[in-house]
């Protein structure tokens, strides 16, 4: 079949802006052909290339003294966790194919990060997740959540890797574009781990897994648009697939690195071989020669252009030393998985690629990378006019209510603060026999290194409500309170990965909103110490439905690991005795902004971000963290969403204990109760340690307060009852799979 003829208007068909065709007309010294015009429209693509957000990323703090490997160096981030180990990890999205096929999307997305763990030698043994969808009452929202819960439960359970930790979050921004993020971790030894590197002229390339076919072709394109009335035309665009596969991968080239053979590997992601061989080729300033004849196929009438730009799942490219290939086919007979030789390597900085014995694509390795010939934008932002909205909004309009009752039940059933049981009962949390948290929980998913007297913290974490009313502040936030989550589960925070979710970058309203965005995560990474290693940039998440653009709310979703270096420090959410005393550290605030409670109960949507003082929020950490160590406290869960009362609620219901406290006479009691002013946590202390508590906190200068104490299961706030837990709990239990019905 003969291709199109290539023109302006091919390249403009493809994504490309006009200066960029005549970019690539003066890097090739020529006109490309229609293969190598789709190359570019590919790997220059936003979603590949990160034109228009690389130079912002690169003011994000990648430095540290645990740092193996940082952003943008290998497949996913590397941090030494002690004992000759090292972590992976790494979250990307995978929105667009979820917009129009949730089930195949989210499963692929799964796939994918956890390829991105395993081609660098690690086991992955921690799956965490972020998804946002619209109003629940939605039947499209149900439709989306019901594919995308059951996509992400069906390939990580049939591929082995339990769901530690997640968010689920429900806005009416989200309603046709949701937003699905998935985080992967894996632990390796330092001698196992496998580079992304292409090297050593004559040294055979393999494509190794699954045979390649048509589904996946431009996807890294289609994830550079918004979501339209047409975008259901582009489902070919939407990869496919098989976790059973993946499993068999996973251990073929684990047991592949322990040859000694392999040069390097890389996963087969967004933009399939061209991704892979350039990459690979770039980072070891050499080239390849590749025959896509002997690629495998899954059908034949499949053009040369279709299986360089194909993104069917469960590949990997890998280069391995000459004169080893028997020992590389042994271990991929051994797994019944293709394993064949494509190409080598060459000493030129350039990509061969054959087809028919035909020369159809002649491109340079490094002008198609990221942070090399890729173009790099600074495009132009402004303050968006409703902000002032936002900022004047003032709590002394919004009535004080008289009677907190109906509040509470309205909060505990909210499905923004209510058990997300129905979702992650779907997912296997116990496969692999690593999970801490089976019997009380943390605020953290906490992970056991065996062997050793360690354990991993993860977490993921974003308020885009709070992003949405000042984007600078609320990613501080963001990293803040996953900081907070380390901190309150015992361990210590140490590296950030992230997942950059916007609306179309060529809205200057948008863009303000990115670039404040990544400079006040920036801020506070640098502040609790937690560098970035890499992570993923999603643009364009909007819906332009008939003719009206609506972006979702800002949402730059925080991957945080942290270590606990004694297991034994390990520290839990649940109340453990009645007359244990409650403590809150940190400082009540006079503020109900952005928080659930003001927009549930008072409709009010538009306000400034919480309480947050960045210097404050540290040393409450501080203390927290020490106080944990020194078995100070019996319990530790972080004021977040729903305020102080929800937080409360949360540290009962695994005991079915209550709780009696005194609110404070100098601030509004909703304020106090359902305020989310940040750097809060509470804590439990037995009377036999309280006066050391005390004497503790004292020194530290941190604020604290007596809150009450631990009942037998009343509910009981200035000494009027409320009911008991055990009866709030089957509210809480239930509120979101009363949506859902039985199939």
């Amino acid at each position: 079949m003969a291709l199109p003829e290539v023109s302006l208007d091919t390249a403009r068909g493809l994504g490309l802006e006009d200066q960029e065709y005549e970019m690539i007309c003066s890097i090739l010294g020529r006109d490309p052909n229609f293969t190598e015009l789709s190359i570019f429209s590919v790997m220059w693509s936003e979603h590949a290339s990160y034109k228009n957000s690389i130079k912002l990323l690169k003011t994000l703090p990648r430095d540290g003294e645990q740092i193996l490997a940082g952003a943008g160096e290998e497949n996913a981030g590397l941090v030494d966790i002690g004992n000759g180990l090292a972590c992976a990890f790494k979250i990307e999205s995978h929105n667009h194919p979820c917009a129009i096929e949730p089930y195949q999307g989210a499963a692929t997305g799964v796939g994918g990060i956890n390829r991105d763990i395993f081609t660098m030698g690690a086991r992955p043994i921690a799956q965490l997740n972020s998804l946002r969808f619209g109003k629940i009452d939605s039947d499209r929202t149900q439709w989306l959540m019901k594919g995308v819960v059951k996509g992400i439960g069906d390939y990580g359970n049939a591929f082995g890797v339990p769901v530690l930790a997640g968010e689920v979050y429900f806005n009416e921004s989200y309603s046709t574009n949701p937003l699905v993020n998935a985080m992967s971790v894996g632990i390796l030894k330092h001698e196992e781990i496998i580079s992304a590197i292409a090297k050593g002229k004559g040294n055979p390339v393999y494509i190794v897994g699954s045979s390649t076919g048509k589904d996946g072709i431009h996807g890294a394109t289609f994830a550079s648009a918004d979501i339209t009335e047409d975008s259901a035309n582009d489902i070919p665009s939407i990869q496919v697939g098989d976790p059973f596969m993946e499993k068999l991968l996973l251990e073929a080239t684990l047991e592949l690195n322990k040859t000694g053979a392999v040069v390097g590997m890389q996963d087969m992601g967004a933009a399939g071989i061209i991704c892979s061989t350039s990459e690979m080729s770039a980072k070891g300033n050499s080239g390849m020669r590749i025959d896509l004849d002997k690629v495998p196929l899954r059908q034949q009438n499949i053009e040369g252009w279709e299986i360089l730009l194909s993104e069917s799942q469960e590949r990997m490219l890998v280069v391995v030393e000459k004169g080893r290939e028997k020992d590389v086919e042994a271990v991929f007979e051994k797994w019944d998985l293709n394993c064949e030789i494509i190409g080598e390597v060459i000493d030129e900085d350039r990509l061969y690629f054959y087809r028919y014995g035909e020369l159809i694509a002649d491109v340079p390795a490094s002008v198609l990378v990221l942070g090399g010939g890729a173009p790099q934008y600074d495009r132009e932002y402004e303050e968006p006019g409703w902000i002032k909205e936002y900022r004047e909004f003032s709590m002394n309009d919004i009535p004080e209510p008289e009677e907190i009752h109906d509040i509470i039940h309205q909060l505990i059933n909210d499905p923004n603060i209510a058990s997300k049981r129905w979702v992650y009962e779907q997912y296997d949390t116990m496969v692999g026999t690593r999970n801490m948290s089976t019997n009380f929980p943390s605020d953290a998913g906490l992970v056991n290194i065996k062997g050793t007297r360690s354990a991993l913290a993860v977490t993921v974490d974003c308020n885009s409500r709070y992003v949405q009313s000042d984007p600078e502040t609320g990613a501080q936030i963001a990293v803040a309170e996953a900081a907070r989550n380390i901190v309150c589960s015992g361990g210590i925070p140490l590296a950030v990965t992230n997942c950059l979710n916007f609306g179309n970058p060529y809205n200057p309203e948008v863009y303000w909103q990115f670039v404040h965005a990544v400079k006040g995560m920036g801020e506070a990474c640098r502040k609790f110490k937690t560098p970035v290693t890499g992570g993923n940039v999603s643009f364009y998440n909007q819906a332009s439905i008939g003719g009206k653009v609506e972006p979702v709310y800002p949402t730059p979703t925080i991957g945080m690991i942290g270590l606990l270096k004694e297991k034994n420090n390990q520290m839990t959410i649940p109340f453990k005795s009645k007359g244990n005393m409650i403590y809150l550290i940190g400082k009540s605030v006079n503020d109900i902004a952005s928080s659930e409670y003001l927009a549930l109960v008072h409709g009010v949507e538009k306000s400034p971000p919480p309480y947050f003082n960045m210097d404050e929020e540290l040393k409450v950490q501080e203390a927290v963290r020490d106080m944990i160590r020194f078995s100070l406290v019996r319990s530790a869960h972080d004021v977040s969403e729903g305020g102080l009362f929800i937080a409360l609620m949360e540290s009962g219901m695994p005991t079915g204990l209550g709780f009696d406290i005194t609110t404070d006479a100098e601030i509004r009691k909703d304020a106090f109760l359902f305020g989310e002013g940040q750097g809060r946590i509470v804590v439990s202390v037995s009377p036999t340690r309280e006066t050391e508590f005390i004497d503790y906190m004292v020194n530290t200068g941190v604020p604290f307060s007596a809150l009450g104490h631990v009942t037998r299961g009343e509910i009981r706030i200035d000494d009027i009852s409320y009911g008991f837990v055990c009866d709030m709990k089957k509210e809480y239990d239930t509120a979101i799979e009363s949506y859902f019905t039985v199939s």
